[in-house]
């Protein structure tokens, strides 16, 4: 079987060339892709009943990448979005093999005619002010890890950072002013696509983050784990939810919301647009490239603000007895 036919010589061009250096997608884009394909692979090998690294481009066909689907939708549990999120990520092979080998053009369009699912609207999780206070004041600020912890989430909360962007900041992306409870403080965040974005800091968040580094050399992480490495995204998924579940024994109203970095980015936006910052500054803020996604918190606040008027309107039985028995007033709009 030569190159051209072979799966695996195409898989390794598709990542290591043509993400990397010809799209040059963000780092966690690529492993999006790679996990797609290491899920795949095998299970296409388990349907064609061929050794992984014998698999040929066709053996991939349109049905077997059906059943995948179904397979990680069935037996994974992944929803709709993670299900059309792995179907792109097949799309975007199938293109690249179609527009680099002619004899394939017709398998590249069989696999890429196989359609996204409709996915339903998701609500936007975000948390009502006592409730992130309540996360915020559960860290045990007596101790070292609980000042680290408490300092994590207050940047995720000032920031609105993804936790893979709070993650990767070293000493050297923060501007911490010369008098931390007054002076300017801002963060220098790289979001999707290595994308920078300045943020403002509070003057609270600027102080721990002082505190926090200790004076360390600018290529260090700001935050470190235990056991003196830097935290990793997953890290801080699970401090947040580590938080999040102690603050519910003092909310219950938490009890009926997953909270993580994401929903703490989302409380950001949704905050911020209440207290008057406009859609614009908010797009900037978050490090959206359209407006079209921060806008999601624009109707969340309508729909807020609805729910409002609901309670404020006025009931009654109509009008009263004796605008009904005015039968002169009524004739006379009877002639108008």
């Amino acid at each position: 079987m030569s190159d051209n036919t072979k799966l695996g010589p195409w898989i390794r061009r598709f990542l290591l060339e043509h993400l990397v250096h010809e799209r040059g997608l963000a780092r966690n884009t690529q492993r999006s892709y790679r996990d797609t394909l290491a899920l795949a692979v095998p299970f296409v090998g388990t349907q064609a009943r061929t050794p992984v690294d014998r698999l040929a481009i066709v053996d991939v066909t349109a049905e077997r990448v059906r059943r995948f689907l179904q397979d990680i939708e069935e037996t994974r549990r992944c929803s709709t979005a993670t299900r059309n999120q792995r179907l792109a990520a097949l799309h975007a092979l199938a293109r690249f093999v179609g527009e680099r080998s002619p004899e394939h053009l017709e398998w590249a369009g069989q696999i890429r005619n196989i359609p996204f699912k409709k996915c339903g609207k998701t609500p936007v999780i975000y948390l009502e002010k006592p409730e992130m206070d309540a996360v915020l004041a559960s860290p045990d600020q007596e101790t070292a890890q609980g000042r680290r912890d408490h300092a994590i989430l207050l940047f995720l909360y000032n920031t609105g950072a993804r936790a893979d962007e709070a993650a990767q900041i070293t000493v050297a992306d923060l501007l911490l002013g010369h008098v931390p409870s007054s002076g300017y403080s801002a963060v220098t965040l790289r979001g999707k696509g290595n994308r920078m974005r300045h943020c403002p800091l509070w003057p609270q968040t600027a102080t721990e983050l002082t505190a926090l580094i200790g004076g360390r050399v600018g290529t260090e992480r700001v935050f470190l784990n235990r056991r003196g490495q830097p935290v990793t995204r997953f890290g801080i998924h699970t401090l947040v939810e580590r938080h999040a579940a102690k603050a519910r024994a003092h909310v219950p109203s938490l009890s009926a919301k997953r909270v993580s970095p994401h929903s703490i980015r989302h409380t950001t936006a949704t905050h911020l647009l209440r207290a008057g910052v406009d859609i614009n500054t908010i797009r900037a803020w978050l490090g959206h490239v359209s407006l079209t996604t921060t806008n999601i918190y624009a109707e969340v606040d309508l729909e807020m603000k609805a729910k409002a008027l609901t309670l404020c309107e006025i009931t009654g039985g109509g009008p009263s007895k004796r605008w009904r028995e005015d039968k002169g007033l009524m004739a006379f709009l009877h002639t108008l």
